[in-house]
């Protein structure tokens, strides 16, 4: 019997042998793997090629720590990709109208010039100088409600009233460009919780945005919305698609590849950005050729 036991136990011992053996390759070959995921592009899982508990959860908490890795790596691509594209963007769109207005301004030196076509390219100038101002005006609006640094007052708002009041300032520019609005209100409204600032910059946003893309019909409908009210301004979009309904507050983008027109993308963005500061929302929806915005906030209560 104790030679038995002897031979038992030294079968024991060499197994054993033989699977730390096993296990301190694998443990190494995990060690060179992680070194290397470390450079890779693209993680790999680490494996075990023998089991072993306690092993097995480290490397799946080192997995989890790889994986996670991955992802911020991907999103770090991602954001640059997304950063230089919004630069290019950028500078496009700042560029075009300033092209413009060298060009004129050249035109302008030209001393055959009548006063019909002197005033006319000032003209151009100016509208194009605006249309600068108006651009950077974005920019910076939306830098500031990203980094946080657009302060915000909330206070008790009719709503309807101060929608009425932007209307009435807007009305003529509107109905020149056939676009002469069906105003509905839902009687006795709510007061909402807002700035407003913010509010006005949202309204006039919206009405701008109907006025650059839209046709007629436009229809500015406010109306309740949970204990709030929400703000529905609806148009015509007979060439807008799904695709674009669903971008329209996407930072910088616009339905014209070329980026010809004077819209840079960032007015519905910046609707989207005052609403979530506001604690509010903004959808929109495409239906039956119908493009429509709403933009609601929270009620002010009693």
């Amino acid at each position: 019997m104790g030679i038995a036991v002897i031979v038992a136990l030294a079968l024991v011992c060499a197994a054993l042998a033989g699977y730390l053996a096993v296990l301190d390759r694998g443990l190494a070959r995990a060690g060179r793997r992680l070194e290397e995921q470390l450079d890779a592009p693209s993680a790999r899982r680490l494996e075990l090629p023998c089991p072993n508990a306690a092993a097995e959860t480290l490397l799946a908490r080192v997995n989890d720590i790889l994986e996670r890795r991955q992802a911020e790596r991907d999103e770090y691509h991602r954001l640059e990709e997304d950063l230089r594209r919004q630069i290019a963007d950028v500078s496009h769109d700042l560029r075009t109208p300033l092209t413009s207005i060298l060009g004129y301004l050249q035109l302008l030196e030209e001393e055959d010039l009548t006063p019909e076509q002197r005033r006319e390219y000032l003209a151009v100038v100016q509208g194009r100088a605006l249309t600068l101002r108006t651009l950077i005006t974005a920019f910076y609006d939306l830098s500031r409600l990203e980094g946080g640094t657009w302060t915000l007052e909330r206070e008790r708002l009719d709503l309807a009233r101060l929608v009425q009041d932007q209307l009435a300032s807007a009305y003529e520019t509107l109905e020149r460009a056939g676009l002469a609005p069906t105003v509905e209100v839902q009687p006795g409204l709510p007061p909402v919780w807002g700035d407003r600032k913010a509010t006005v910059r949202v309204v006039t946003n919206l009405l701008t945005n109907a006025l650059a893309h839209g046709a007629p019909p436009l229809v500015v409908r406010l109306c309740r919305e949970g204990r709030g009210a929400a703000l529905q301004v609806t148009n015509a979009a007979p060439r807008m698609t799904g695709e674009e309904a669903r971008r329209v507050f996407e930072r910088f983008y616009t339905a014209d590849p070329a980026r010809s027109g004077p819209s840079t993308g960032l007015g519905l963005a910046i609707v989207q950005a005052l609403m979530e500061r506001m604690g509010g929302s903004a959808s929109a929806r495409l239906e039956g050729g119908l493009f429509t915005v709403q933009v609601a906030w929270p009620g002010a209560g009693a």
